[in-house]
């Protein structure tokens, strides 16, 4: 009789659902639970191709589908109580289009959370926790990743994170603003490099939570959440993020085109210490090509306007180049080819510079480079 090991829970309801198992020799399988037996949970189980598992994983194939075309010519069933131990699974004669125990056609998993481990590690911890997961072509086989693309991947996450912090920061009223150290608020630690599953790591607030147990990111992560929610409707994600126009719709963009390239969707699920349930959220490999497309036809959408008041400093007509001494110290810009003549400021005269900031990423450091473009001025 053929023995199984379980591997990793692909989607958990009142006990693992649906799991991933590999045999002695590295072949791979899918066990749906079909019904509960008093001997333990009874499980439909097929031998799965690593890619069409990957697929699976990643949101692009159905379950019906994938355990059709793998049970076409071998399936089995299983009836286990406890996962840690081999499963035994016994060949069955009939087809299994004949079984009953299909599931039903369309079910697809990027948008159905796994287990809720995510808020046991943020209890843990008593910090607010990010877990994310992708399933990028070098997964299918085993669960791994390319080191270039796990480092920019972070970067991303980071990027995405970090905009949402400030424009949630912005929105808040000057007395609130000014409350808040933004020193490290920000800033995440992989703490879980990889766990089992999917490709997953996972990330924690480098600042602690307040007395009360909120964690300032939790606001940039809930703009974030907004931006994800309609991923599957490209034009209902058009209308949210030209709300979100600025660096955090443009860090969104990028994201998007990183995971279009590596050919992957995304999973992520984040909670506090204080929260009774995880927030869960995806984008399907097959979603975000349409996604990117949509999205790609707003022209200017990752500017974001600045306005400055303070003393003109100087201005190199030759190059375009002004600065402008300000209550946090000296900003400078460029004026753009057809921009507004600057011959009539005068130095050390008040004015107000109403300007467009965009950022430019330094390739593999993960710092950016800020420019601001004046579109036009006024005395103050």
């Amino acid at each position: 009789m053929k023995a199984i090991r379980y591997t990793a829970t692909l989607f958990y309801y009142d006990g693992p659902q649906i799991f991933e198992a590999c045999d002695v020799i590295g072949g791979h399988y899918v066990a749906v639970a079909v019904e509960t037996q008093d001997a333990g949970e009874r499980y439909l189980v097929v031998g799965v191709a690593p890619e069409r598992l990957r697929q699976f994983r990643n949101g692009t194939l159905d379950l019906r589908t994938l355990i059709v075309e793998a049970g076409e010519e071998d399936w089995y069933l299983a009836t286990t109580a406890d996962l840690t131990q081999p499963v035994n699974v016994e060949r069955q004669k009939i087809p299994i289009t004949e079984s009953g125990f299909l599931p039903d056609e369309g079910f697809v998993l990027h948008d159905r959370p796994a287990e809720e481990s995510i808020l046991e590690e943020a209890r843990k911890r008593q910090n607010l926790v990010l877990e994310v997961a992708i399933e990028p072509p070098e997964a299918a086989g085993e669960h791994r990743i390319r080191v270039n693309t796990l480092a920019v991947l972070l970067l991303h996450v980071q990027t995405l994170v970090k905009h949402a912090h400030r424009a949630a920061w912005k929105a808040l009223s000057p007395k609130s603003r000014g409350a808040i150290d933004l020193t490290n608020a920000s800033l995440m630690d992989v703490v879980i490099p990889a766990s089992p599953g999917s490709f997953r790591f996972v990330m924690e607030a480098v600042q602690a939570p307040d007395m009360f147990g909120h964690s300032e990111l939790t606001r940039a992560l809930e703009r974030i959440d907004m931006l994800f929610e309609g991923a599957a409707t490209p034009q209902d994600a058009l209308t949210t993020l030209k709300e979100q126009r600025g660096h955090l719709a443009g860090a969104y963009l990028k994201f998007l085109r990183f995971l279009m390239v590596h050919k992957t969707g995304v999973r992520y699920s984040w909670a506090e210490p204080i929260f009774t349930k995880s927030n869960s959220h995806a984008v399907s490999e097959a979603e975000v090509g349409p996604l990117v497309d949509v999205l790609s036809s707003v022209t200017n959408l990752g500017r974001e306007s600045i306005t400055l008041i303070g003393k003109f400093q100087k201005f190199n007509r030759g190059t375009g180049t002004w600065g402008l001494l300000t209550e946090e110290g000296t900003s400078s810009g460029q004026v753009r080819e057809g921009g507004p003549s600057l011959d009539g400021l005068q130095v050390g005269g008040h004015y107000r510079f109403f300007c467009e900031e965009e950022i430019e990423e330094i390739e593999g450091t993960g710092h950016e480079r800020r420019k601001l473009y004046l579109n036009e001025y006024a005395p103050v």
